[in-house]
């Protein structure tokens, strides 16, 4: 049998030969007889341009390989996103949050009714599903009036401990830490201004207290960092006047210092000089045009007693208010260690946020975002029961943040140990993201994650703060509804053996027998809490390391008990 004959021009190139040779002929007919087929001859010379250029450019083999003709690969890739999302997607497909999530968040915003016809589509015998039992005898109904959730003490916590003279009265569903930098300007004052109308919390996030936050007025958590924006001396340290100065402000209610965040714990970052603008060097308190750094780690404490001084430091700068701190939990030990300095010291932060693994960010490291850090159930309930068994949590009041923005999500999270919750994305989808998930490129299409001011002129402000106050008032009342229908007067009395869990292949049982809880003080006076003494005995108050080997802290229990 014969061998084919191998054509001298490759089918790869075909493209890109053909557009030659068009270009020429285009151009020969327009010079010879119709001029008007120089316009096709000047497209197709643009082509073989195009195609010259793809070939001698050093940067992309599919380029080199496929003159012309791989343009359209990355076209195609630049769109796939949207793609998806609006032709391909199924209701439950999306990620982070799925189309479903994000409808329910679009709808209450909007003040639409959310519900839904012909059953769910969830399917109720995975692995990961969770529920909530009802009650033969709920406590709601449709002819129960309804308390607006800005003033309804069923729905708000108060958090400060005995050394906090000034306590917050908190909602509990607020919005999470997104720095202003991360958001547009007109993102922040929209939904500081949907907090103002709704008598609920905006986070700062670390990027310090910008005029976009002052503007509406509504309640502030100011969130400090490793950069200490705000309250930072001219080397990049902490300064005690400048904190003083902002912890002032009435509009700031809690001091909140992040240790960690879920979506990247343990790193810092940089924003380079060009991005430092004149507005976010003023309330970043950094110079305009010089590279802006947040540290990996703080330099106000290195180890865990320096940690409590400084919560005391802070607490008595602003004069009572409430200050706490957040992270993401990591090493079970150190967060142990930092227990024990709260019992030498004999104090403790007015309240801790637990960020779970899966927070979100404008942008992290894709290993940091996938594979670091505790998710938020196991963070949530490890720190719960530590502060129970230390006897700490009658002073401490619990904060949960990561991919929480359903009334389920929030029940759930309450009955594992939350006093409150904060949600991030959730509020942001409130305000018109479409999670194009292109935060991190200052394009983002609806003006809430850039800093383009033409961009950001999709954002119209009077319009959106109101769809944020819609929002959480419109999640509170679904929340309400929930609690009721298990029998509750109130979601505050959720436990852990009113939601259930299937997780793998384990028996399905309620959260008080499928996870372990802990005694008042246990940790003080047992040796042999399973998940918990081991990494007790390795912890202590003066440093971060830990004492022992979790071998040498295991085989030491075994011999305790």
């Amino acid at each position: 049998m014969p061998l084919p004959i191998a054509s001298p021009i490759p089918a790869r190139k075909y493209v890109f030969f053909i557009s030659i040779f068009l270009a020429l002929a285009n151009l020969a007919y327009a010079l010879l007889a119709n001029i008007w087929f120089l316009l096709p001859a000047l497209i197709f010379i643009g082509l073989a341009v195009v195609g010259i250029l793809d070939l001698r450019q050093k940067r992309h083999s599919v380029l080199r390989n496929y003159p012309i003709l791989g343009h359209f690969r990355y076209m195609f890739e630049s769109i796939r996103p949207e793609m998806r999302q609006y032709f391909f997607e199924s209701n439950l497909d999306g990620t982070p949050f799925s189309r479903e999530q994000r409808s329910l968040v679009y709808d209450r915003a909007k003040d639409i009714e959310g519900n839904k016809p012909f059953g769910t589509e969830h399917d109720l015998y995975a692995e990961d599903y969770s529920w909530m039992n009802h009650s033969m005898v709920p406590k709601g109904g449709p002819g129960k009036p309804r308390k607006d959730p800005r003033s309804d003490e069923t729905l708000r916590v108060l958090i400060g401990g005995p050394d906090c003279t000034k306590p917050y009265s908190a909602s509990l569903f607020n919005i999470s830490a997104m720095s202003f930098g991360a958001l547009s300007a007109n993102a922040i004052t929209a939904l500081n201004s949907g907090a103002a109308m709704g008598n609920f919390a905006h986070d700062t996030g670390e990027g310090g207290i910008s005029r976009y936050h002052k503007q509406p007025g509504g309640d502030l958590i100011w969130e400090i960092g490793s950069g200490y924006f705000g309250c930072r001396s001219a080397e990049g340290g902490f300064d005690p006047v400048a904190f003083a100065t902002q912890a002032a402000l009435p509009q700031v209610k809690m001091i909140e210092i992040k240790l960690s965040q879920g979506a990247k714990p343990g790193h810092g970052g940089v924003l380079p000089a060009p991005k430092v603008s004149e507005e976010i060097a003023e309330a970043r308190g950094v110079t305009r045009g010089e590279d802006c750094v947040s540290p990996s780690a703080h330099s106000a404490f290195s180890t865990p007693l320096e940690l409590v001084d400084f919560i005391i430091k802070l607490r008595n700068l602003s004069e009572g208010k409430p200050v706490g701190i957040k992270l993401c939990l990591g090493h079970k030990w150190e967060f142990m260690a930092l227990v024990k300095a709260m019992i030498e010291r004999d104090t403790a932060p007015d309240f801790i946020v637990i960020d779970g693994a899966e927070g979100g960010t404008g942008a992290a490291p894709l290993e940091f975002s996938n594979h670091l850090g505790t998710p938020l159930r196991q963070g949530l309930v490890f720190v719960h029961n530590t502060l129970i068994g230390a006897g700490l949590r009658q002073r401490i009041s619990l904060g949960a943040s990561g991919k929480l923005i359903t009334a389920f999500d929030i029940a759930a999270t309450l009955s594992l140990g939350a006093d409150w919750v904060n949600s991030a994305r959730g509020f942001m989808f409130s305000i018109g993201c479409i999670q194009s998930q292109s935060c991190h490129t200052n394009r983002c299409p609806v003006g809430v994650a850039t800093q383009d001011p033409q961009r950001q002129e999709a954002l119209v402000v009077p319009e959106k703060s109101i769809r944020v106050a819609n929002f959480h008032r419109n999640t509170l009342r679904a929340l309400s509804e929930f609690a009721e229908a298990s029998g509750l007067d109130s979601p505050r009395q959720l436990q852990p053996e009113h939601i259930y869990l299937r997780e793998g292949h384990r028996e399905i049982l309620p959260a008080s027998a499928a996870l372990e809880w802990l005694k008042k003080g246990a940790l003080l006076i047992q040796n042999d809490i399973a998940g918990y003494s081991t990494y007790w005995k390795m912890a202590q108050a003066s440093s971060f390391e830990p004492i022992k080997s979790v071998e040498a802290a295991h085989d030491e229990r075994k011999q305790d008990t």
